[in-house]
């Protein structure tokens, strides 16, 4: 579904990442982990839109998207939950989640599509009224990954969504990313929570200073011993 080949991105005239490459199969969940500054961000920005890369291409099913409008993403299946959830705090639940869904199917679907993210999110169905900016961490984190699924993703990237989270929240969201991949979504996801991660990850890599130094199953890397070292605290 997704294939990120040999790509170098900046930050002006700082290069962060350096020839990264890794595939996402149709109903996998993949995780990159790495250590603050690895490029694990940068890396779905670069996927977004947000940054262009200096070499490299990245496919969606097939088709070349470092050309395409970040905006236009959304239309071709793609959603990006971002770091900080990047909520519209002055806009109540219910607002926010129909600015996932404003183009295409997700727009003739939207009333369908609410519906059953509120089952996903009860506690959301309770607040659809209340401004988003007044919600707890979670809530808000939760209300970041509604809006996303909003737009019927096919593709749907988490940027560190335990961030800043209490351990009892951090275990319901990975209970809700499970939900979601379990009714055969394709996830992307990104966090320093490793043990966690690598728990519900089919497959991951290992970034390190801009470069994918690792890969292979959860599993394998749970039991890895430079990863245990580094990211596992064994």
């Amino acid at each position: 579904m997704l294939e990120v080949k040999g790509i170098d991105a900046s930050y002006g005239d700082v290069e962060v990442l350096h020839d990264v490459s890794f595939k996402v199969a149709q109903g996998e969940v993949v995780a990159l982990i790495g250590a603050n500054g690895a490029g694990k961000s940068t890396t779905l920005k670069t996927i977004s839109g947000l940054l262009r890369p200096a070499k490299g291409d990245i496919l969606f099913e097939g088709r070349s998207i470092c050309d395409v409008a970040p905006h236009n993403l959304i239309e071709l299946g793609i959603a990006h939950v971002p770091e900080g959830r990047r909520l519209f705090a002055g806009m109540s639940v219910e607002e926010n989640l129909i600015m996932g869904a404003l183009k295409g199917d997700a727009k003739a679907k939207r009333e369908q599509t609410r519906e059953e993210v509120f089952d996903i999110f009860p506690r959301l169905r309770e607040r659809r009224k209340q401004h988003a900016g007044t919600l707890s961490g979670g809530e808000q984190q939760m209300v970041a990954i509604a809006r996303g699924l909003m737009s019927l993703p096919r593709l749907l990237m988490f940027d560190e969504p335990s961030l800043g989270l209490a351990p009892i929240l951090v275990m319901e969201i990975f209970k809700i990313i499970e939900r979601i991949t379990s009714q055969g979504a394709t996830v992307l996801i990104v966090e320093q929570n490793v043990k966690q991660t690598l728990q519900i990850a089919g497959r991951a890599y290992v970034l390190e200073n801009g470069r994918v130094i690792m890969q292979g199953t959860g599993q394998e890397l749970s039991n890895n011993e430079h990863v245990k070292n580094a990211y596992l605290g064994v």
